[in-house]
């Protein structure tokens, strides 16, 4: 068995900063990233809005043209 002094810090976790210098501080790399990707998922889901929007108008203007030609 191992003795209570043979302990190499195997499976220790580390800080290697002081906690007062390791905080998160608004506007860091990591911040601006999520907020940069956060901004480009918003863009995609409002030009797929805006597609799925014209692919309606653009359906619904087919159906009521085809309409009254038939009629």
């Amino acid at each position: 068995m191992s003795d209570k002094n043979d302990n190499d810090g195997q499976g220790m976790i580390v800080n290697p900063k002081p906690t007062a210098e390791n905080q998160d501080w608004d506007g860091d790399d990591a911040d601006r990233a999520d907020r940069l990707r956060f901004e480009e998922e918003q863009a995609m889901i409002r030009e797929q809005s805006e597609a799925r929007a014209a692919a309606k108008a653009a359906a619904e203007s087919a159906k009521h043209a085809g309409t009254p030609q038939s009629a």
